[in-house]
């Protein structure tokens, strides 16, 4: 599976495609996707009340608030937000960043895995779709 093969989202900010899930390859326990970032982009504000997410930097550098700490992330470093935990991501940097992301295990159903904790840049666009009921 090819991340240009995914339809972009900007829901929540950045470009996020979700590459390997549910609803591109059948994952059962996770999905995994890209996010890119230009300079200036955030994705907003959220908690996953079943999932941890793994976070790893390929090029670029991004901040990560976490519990409204920033955390600085460079190419080739990573970061684990645990579950509950609210957590951010800006590309406060003049080039563009670009980043891997794992979460696990899956929310019961899509809608549960994501709590938006402020405005969404762009609320209009569809929810991901990461799956159906699992």
């Amino acid at each position: 599976m090819a991340a240009e093969d995914v339809t972009p989202n900007r829901r929540r900010g950045g470009e996020l495609r979700v590459v390997l899930g549910p609803a591109t390859t059948g994952a059962t326990t996770g999905f995994l996707g890209v996010l890119r970032m230009a300079p200036g982009e955030y994705v907003s504000e959220h908690y996953h009340p079943y999932s941890e997410e793994f976070l790893y930097v390929v090029a670029g550098a991004l901040t990560v608030r976490v519990d409204g700490e920033p955390v600085e992330l460079a190419a080739g470093e990573g970061l684990l937000v645990p579950k509950d935990v609210r957590h951010s991501v800006r590309n406060s940097t003049g080039e563009p960043a670009e980043a891997v992301f794992h979460l696990c295990p899956l929310a019961p159903r899509p809608e549960l895995g994501h709590v938006d904790t402020e405005p969404l840049p762009a609320p209009a666009q569809p929810q991901p779709d990461v799956g159906g009921v699992r």
